[in-house]
């Protein structure tokens, strides 16, 4: 019987015949980086959960509120683009259709760690597009600032690189940036790392930031004149008279390394504490999985409904329904709606600037099978 440990049969190939999407940052890794990822698909297939039948509505999600205490939420890019961010997928209005738009035939090439190294121009180019404004959030984020503050929030695992989140005040401890963030950024040269904002002048002005640190190091050093490389018994290579009369008296400038933002590039691993968290932590005690503004297209973080125990209730809340995940509860809808009236029908108070004073929402059982509810903003009385 073939298996992983065999050269016909790989982990990676074993992740493709589970109907897993590879994630460009494990295309080339090796066989072992696709072990954690083989290990999530299988314990999605053994345990494929059924649609809990006793949750179906809004006002069943509303009860699941008040009744229980260790809520994971599982956040994409739907939840922040009411403040203008782009999410990355949307047909015609999201970031990589932007890029196509541009000519980019390729657009996940620009956040590829490879590509970063060779030229940081491009991403830089491009990135203003997707630098937060730190001083919002949406409602979305306060919602779920709100569970945190009634204690009832576990752990927030968001897919947004934004940092909104932490600026919306959600703990440091309970939040899992799963693609990384803007919130600090690294040299690739020496690893001084600093407060992302420090960078986002140079990202909007479209110029790669240089290291602090590598630039104050140079300063500290006398520049050399070049020499020569040994041939490796102590002697000069020889050099061709074009090389002498294009070298001599040349020096050595050293460069300062580029600061890169602290995102998950294509080609670089998701954080550890993502897997460490989610099955040594989390999986045993949530009690209830709240999905907000993601397709759950892009493994690992689509694996996390499948891999939870069968009898957590999940609602799902976005714009569009998706069918490759059985939510017990479908909220289909404006996020900051659908969770405005959600907090209100729990009987909480949630305060946003962008919630109206009066807001009347139109909440319909559109299809009984698959438990899904449409959520709209009632159209004002003329």
């Amino acid at each position: 019987m073939e298996n992983i440990t065999s050269e016909k049969m790989t982990a990676r190939k074993l992740c493709t015949a589970f109907g897993v999407k590879i994630p460009r940052w494990l295309e080339d890794a090796k066989d072992e980086g696709f072990y954690q990822l083989l290990g999530l698909a299988i314990n999605r297939e053994l345990n494929k959960r059924p649609r809990l039948p006793q949750y179906k509505t809004m006002d069943d999600a509303a009860a699941l509120l008040r009744e229980r205490k260790n809520i994971m939420v599982i956040t994409g890019a739907g939840i922040s683009t009411s403040l203008g961010i782009p999410d990355f997928r949307s047909k015609n209005t999201g970031f990589y259709s932007r890029l196509r738009q541009m000519g980019y035939d390729e657009p996940e090439e620009v956040f590829d760690i490879h590509n970063f190294d060779d030229n940081p121009c491009t991403f830089y180019a491009l990135a203003g597009d997707i630098v937060p404004d730190l001083e919002k959030w949406t409602p979305t984020h306060e919602f779920i600032r709100l569970l945190q503050d009634k204690d009832k929030l576990l752990t927030n695992y968001t897919q947004n690189i934004d940092n909104v989140e932490a600026h919306a005040g959600i703990r440091k401890e309970k939040l899992i940036q799963c693609h990384g963030s803007w919130a600090t950024a690294t040299c690739r040269k020496c690893k001084f790392k600093v407060p992302g904002e420090d960078i986002f002048d140079s990202v909007r002005a479209q110029k790669p930031a240089e290291c602090a640190r590598c630039k104050e190091e140079i300063a500290s050093k006398p520049t050399r004149k070049r020499k020569r490389a040994s041939n490796g018994n102590g002697s000069r290579k020889k050099r061709s008279s074009d090389e002498d009369s294009e070298s001599d008296g040349a020096f050595d400038i050293p460069q300062p390394g580029i600061m890169k933002p602290d995102i998950t590039f294509f080609g670089e691993a998701l954080p550890n504490d993502f897997f460490d968290r989610l099955k040594d932590m989390d999986k045993d005690k949530v009690d209830l999985v709240i999905v907000m503004g993601t397709s759950m297209k892009v493994a690992p973080v689509s694996e996390i409904p499948n891999f939870l125990p069968r009898h957590v209730p999940q609602i799902y809340i976005s714009r569009d329904p998706i069918h490759h995940i059985n939510f017990d509860i479908n909220l289909l809808g404006d996020c900051d709606v659908v969770v405005a009236e959600l907090a209100r029908r729990a009987g909480w108070v949630l305060e946003h600037k962008m919630i109206p004073d009066v807001q009347a929402v139109e909440v319909a059982l559109t299809d009984e099978i698959d438990h899904i509810s449409t959520v709209k903003v009632r159209p004002a009385q003329a």
